[in-house]
């Protein structure tokens, strides 16, 4: 059952990676295109998911939502995950002060709840996608933080770590070519939950109006749109809704998959 969930979560992934990579040709329309003599048309033939208040086409919306979505997620998780890697393995390996006054700083934003602690930074700093990857991968450094600095803690001082001391090994070799691979496992398994998160996170501050700006698509953007005429016309967010839904679900999938064959 196990290896099923987790295929199917890989199928899921695939497939709105693909949707994603390939919007451009996959869209029948200009996502961002407005024709207000077909606003609120239900689904068709020629809109198969029926347009929204503007007339835009929102099958060609949800493709691009998605590979916006798509982006915000993997840039978040490569800035935070590359800092908080960097941070957990030096920790991790050295200890001593580099260890009290990083892990310091890493207690002191882990203190503060994820998204509250990322709409202080879009206060700050702004509305807008590359404000939210920022603000997101800040909030994201500290678990990719503790996940890396324990497993180097366990590792550090295993037989082949000490033999390679004993040969001369440079530090950082011995921290990125002897150590750091062997955590992959735990990485990946955080990488995926991460993704899941930075996914509904971009999605709830697009909602709110502070992620992703006009005329960009965004999956959260459109169901704030349409909320007004959720009852006139429900296609305007049950697609944008369904998309958020099955990307977390393959997400979540695929990140049980990894967890549970690392801890195997």
């Amino acid at each position: 059952k196990s290896n099923y969930l987790f295929t199917l979560g890989i199928v899921i992934c695939l497939g709105w990676i693909l949707a994603a990579v390939f919007a451009p040709v996959i869209a029948p329309y200009d996502p961002i295109a407005q024709d207000l003599t077909l606003r609120l048309n239900a689904p068709s033939a020629q809109h198969l998911f029926g347009t929204d208040n503007f007339g835009r086409d929102i099958f060609s919306r949800v493709l691009k939502g998605t590979g916006t979505t798509f982006f915000v997620a993997f840039a978040t998780l490569l800035l935070g995950g590359t800092i908080g890697v960097l941070v957990g393995a030096f920790t991790g390996y050295f200890g001593g002060w580099i260890d009290e006054i990083l892990m310091r700083i890493n207690d002191v934003i882990v203190s503060f709840p994820g998204i509250l602690l990322a709409l202080v930074f879009i206060a700050l700093l702004g509305p807008g996608k590359y404000n939210v990857i920022l603000a997101l991968g800040i909030v994201f450094i500290p678990s990719f933080a503790r996940i890396t600095r324990s497993e180097f803690l366990a590792r550090k001082d295993m037989d082949y770590v000490k033999s390679a001391r004993l040969m001369g090994v440079s530090h950082l070799r011995i921290i990125f070519v002897h150590i750091l691979p062997n955590t992959v496992p735990s990485l990946l398994s955080m990488a995926a939950i991460g993704f899941n998160n930075a996914v509904l996170s971009e999605a709830g501050m697009s909602f709110l109006g502070i992620g992703v700006q006009p005329p960009d698509a965004s999956l959260g953007r459109m169901l704030s749109e349409s909320q007004t005429y959720l009852m006139t016309a429900p296609w305007g967010s049950v697609f944008p809704g369904l998309a958020v839904i099955l990307l977390a679900l393959g997400v979540s999938l695929l990140g049980d998959g990894l967890q549970k064959k690392g801890g195997n």
